[in-house]
């Protein structure tokens, strides 16, 4: 009887550490994903800017053009 309880108590400690390591594993995953997720927003903004920036040196250029041509 005692046998049993010494190897149910060690099978469970094992088990323990186990689940204990995935979740780790799980909180380590889940952190990379949102600093990549900040990441591409990030880039997202950036990405906008540099069309918007685009966009309004062409504007700036038609109403040039059109300024010329009168």
């Amino acid at each position: 009887m005692t046998r049993s309880i010494v190897l149910l108590t060690l099978v469970l400690t094992l088990a323990g550490c186990g689940v204990a390591e995935t979740g780790a594993a799980a909180a380590t995953a889940a952190s990379t994903k949102a600093e990549e997720a900040r990441q591409g927003l990030k880039t997202e903004a950036r990405v906008r800017e540099q069309v918007d920036a685009a966009m309004k040196q062409a504007a700036d250029r038609r109403t040039e053009a059109d300024n010329d041509s009168k």
